[in-house]
């Protein structure tokens, strides 16, 4: 509890600087990171990151020490090369993106890797933890590393707020994008440079290895959740920062534990959290209407049998003992002894000892369901040239879904008819339609 207070206190100097760092670094590659997986662009991402470590060796060597702004010179112009080289090999070979995109990661990461060999070798004092860049160290971001992380963060975000409306457009449809007027090759320029920004300044948090990760999950993460741009943005953001402060916080309990596969390990966990309880799209929550949709399903048809037994024996609301409606309709025997349970409670039906009986409820409901039935047997009877005896399988499948506005609809279509094509009675509440 002491280390959890001291953390969270922010009391210390080091901490605030890395906190803050990381959550800026995460919330900042999630909005990039956004328009980069809507684009179905991800592994443009992780080509960048392995690309901009030459550039970074590159800066250390003109500045002949750490400097942040040399070593993100240098990583934005070996990356934004990295981009217009991929461009190259796709645009004037018959090599596929992905490919190109695999030449480009090997061959800068490989000469990234040459020229950290060349540093640690040139017996410069001042290399010691350059080649931290590869895994990241966000315990060695400082105030001046913060500072440089808050101006390219105004930048990226100002960016995103400018030209909205045209990422919007190039994320979902390029050809309506174009057709709008949207100058294409420009906003591409802008993204890629926003893109670069966020990854060179990130790799000093997670590394080249990982900032693919930082750029696409936390965008994963909050696509479960909405399907509105703005709300995917701002979720993707705060998944960011969490999974920042998460990764900085077990890095903290444990020393030896590194900040960035935390902080990719913290993004996961909310990823996997978004994927089984997101409301719309998460697995329980889908799961949890599938079992819904069931009983919905198996109470209709247990309402149909009964109201079917009422058409036979001239009584609606006759008891009926579980025997009969066995017999009636292949249900299983534990399943409908559940749903006579639950069909009372709702008071559809009502029980009389072991008999049950339906309701004026249960009776309309049970109706309802027969009337579309047998109004979409007349339906795929004229427009579907189906034969009788195909027609009840198609009814019963479509009976369950069918709203009250089409069900209007279809009885207009229709002409509100009498009989079905088995010569059966449409049981409208007024058969008389006026």
């Amino acid at each position: 509890m002491s280390n959890f207070l001291e953390f969270f206190s922010f009391s210390n100097p080091n901490i605030r600087y890395v906190v803050l760092g990381v959550i800026l670094l995460g919330a900042l590659s999630a909005l990039v990171g956004v328009f980069t997986f809507l684009r179905k662009k991800s592994l443009i991402g992780d080509a960048i990151a392995h690309s901009v470590l030459p550039g970074v060796c590159i800066g250390f060597m003109l500045a002949g020490n750490k400097n942040p702004y040399f070593l993100l010179g240098g990583a934005i112009i070996a990356g934004w090369i990295s981009t217009w080289f991929i461009q190259l090999i796709t645009n004037h070979s018959k090599i596929k993106q992905d490919a190109a995109l695999g030449i480009t990661l090997s061959v800068f990461f490989g000469v990234g890797i040459l020229l950290l060999t060349v540093i640690q070798n040139s017996g410069n004092p001042n290399q010691a933890g350059l080649d931290h860049v590869i895994f990241g160290k966000a315990a060695s971001i400082g105030k001046t590393d913060l500072l440089l992380f808050i101006i390219v963060g105004a930048v990226i975000i100002s960016a995103i707020l400018l030209f909205y409306r045209n990422f919007v457009l190039m994320s979902f449809d390029m050809t309506f994008a174009k057709s709008t007027g949207v100058p294409i090759k420009a906003m591409q320029f802008v993204l890629s440079t926003i893109t670069v920004l966020a990854v060179a300044t990130g790799i000093q948090a997670v590394g080249v290895i990982l900032m693919a990760a930082m750029l696409i999950i936390p965008a994963a993460s909050a696509r479960f959740w909405s399907n509105n741009l703005k709300t995917i943005l701002l979720i993707a953001a705060i998944c960011g920062a969490l999974a920042g402060l998460g990764g900085a916080y077990v890095s903290y309990l444990a020393p030896k534990m590194p900040t960035g596969p935390w902080i990719i390990i913290s993004a996961t966990a909310l990823a996997v959290l978004s994927m089984f309880i997101a409301p719309q799209r998460g697995l329980l929550p889908r799961w949890i209407r599938r079992l819904d949709f069931k009983k919905k399903i198996i109470d209709e048809n247990i309402l149909k049998a009964f109201y079917h037994l009422g058409e036979a024996n001239g009584d609606f609301y006759a008891d009926i003992n579980t025997t009969t409606l066995l017999a009636k309709r292949a249900f299983n025997a534990g399943e409908l002894a559940k749903r006579l349970k639950a069909l009372t409670r709702k008071k559809f039906i009502v029980q009389h000892g072991d008999l049950y009986a339906l309701t004026e409820t249960g009776k309309h409901e049970g109706q309802r369901i027969v009337k579309i039935h047998r109004l979409w047997e007349i339906y795929l009877s004229k427009y579907m040239n189906l034969a009788e005896d195909h027609l009840h399988p198609g009814a019963e499948a479509i009976e369950h879904i069918i709203t009250p506005e089409l069900e209007a609809l279809l009885e207009k279509e229709l002409d509100f008819p009498t009989t079905d094509p088995h010569q059966k009675e449409i049981p409208y509440k007024k058969l008389n339609p006026s």
